[in-house]
């Protein structure tokens, strides 16, 4: 392996560290600066959005997951992401696929897949496109209320 794909394999798991540690904690702004400006968030059979501010409006419109409680009381939210895999790796793109799974006050909520392109963009390693699938989730899942 040369440097240069040492490094970006590098910055890609800083992406994905960073795109976790600002959604659960509510930072939309920064979870969507991990994509580039153009980039699309596609949540399989739901809903996808294009663009950072696209991507910001679709995470927090109304959603129990974007925005912490009214009532000020204190909850969490934690996305884990394990198994990351490098499926190809070249000087302009690098596909990735990882398996997430999402834990709050009530423990496991849903778990699913993440298949993702980044591209070199703005001095670093970008999501150009990621695909959000859900495998499942418990009965009463956070997620499903939302």
């Amino acid at each position: 392996m040369e440097l240069w794909e040492l490094l970006a394999r590098e910055q890609v798991r800083d992406v994905y560290a960073a795109y976790t540690h600002s959604g659960d904690r509510f930072r939309l702004e920064d979870l969507a600066d991990c994509f580039t400006q153009d980039g699309i968030l596609e949540v399989k059979d739901r809903n996808q959005a294009q663009g950072r501010g696209a991507i910001v409006e679709m995470l927090s419109g109304g959603s129990r997951v974007a925005q912490p409680p009214a009532d000020g009381s204190r909850t969490f939210i934690r996305h884990f992401i394990a198994n990351i895999r490098f499926d190809s790796v070249t000087t302009q793109r690098i596909e990735t696929s990882a398996y997430f799974q999402v834990l709050t006050a009530a423990g496991l909520d849903h778990w699913g897949r993440y298949r993702d392109v980044f591209v070199p963009a703005e001095g670093r390693w970008l999501i150009q496109h990621r695909l959000a699938a859900l495998d499942a989730s418990v009965a009463d899942s956070w997620l499903a209320n939302r």
